[in-house]
């Protein structure tokens, strides 16, 4: 995937994440109100300079594309998300690690984002498909998924085991390249 990858709007600005973002998420990413249906959790800036030399080396390696999520109108980083679960050989990848602070949520923030980004999937880099999964039991997460168009597959059962050592259900939902023209005008419709 090419290195630098800008994605942005009047709203928001996505970039590749770097190790220069550390102290912006340490800032803003310890409110532990983000983290319940998260893999991880940061505490501490070491949790968070841990968590972006990760990101760092699984976009090096391939296999990941993490985005710092910048609010236009305040020039703040707010969030994260990321390409995942890439497949050049089957067309399709998954948008997930999606994580923003509480004062944005249930703004234009998140609807935004994933427009930008399902945008550059299917008409920038030919995609077939795209998905987004996210904690069953995350009601929040799930209906902003549905908001924006995405169909619900189905529930992938004891996907996970979750930090707490408990099993989690997932809920699956994606965007394929032959809904993307409906849903793009859904999404315009939204902002």
């Amino acid at each position: 995937m090419k290195q630098d990858i800008i994605l942005e709007n009047d709203v928001v600005l996505l970039r590749r994440m770097t190790m220069d973002d550390v102290d912006s998420i340490a800032l803003v990413g310890l409110d532990e109100r983000i983290w319940p249906y998260l893999s991880v959790t940061l505490r501490t800036r070491e949790d968070v300079e841990q968590y972006v030399k990760i990101a760092v080396t699984n976009q090096i390696t391939d296999t990941e594309y993490p985005f710092v999520i910048i609010e236009k109108q305040t020039g703040k980083l707010v969030g994260s998300t990321r390409f995942m679960n890439i497949s050049e050989q089957h067309k399709h990848l998954e948008i997930g690690s999606t994580w923003l602070i509480p004062n944005v949520w249930r703004t234009a923030i998140n609807t935004n984002c994933k427009y930008l980004l399902l945008h550059y999937c299917f008409e920038e880099l030919g995609l077939k498909r795209v998905q987004i999964k996210t904690d069953d039991e995350n009601m929040r997460s799930k209906l902003a998924i549905a908001r924006i168009g995405a169909k619900f597959e189905g529930i992938l059962r004891q996907h996970m085991i979750r930090k707490d050592g408990t099993m989690r259900n997932t809920a699956m939902f994606s965007v394929v390249c032959s809904e993307w023209p409906e849903t793009k005008g859904h999404i315009q419709k939204l902002l």
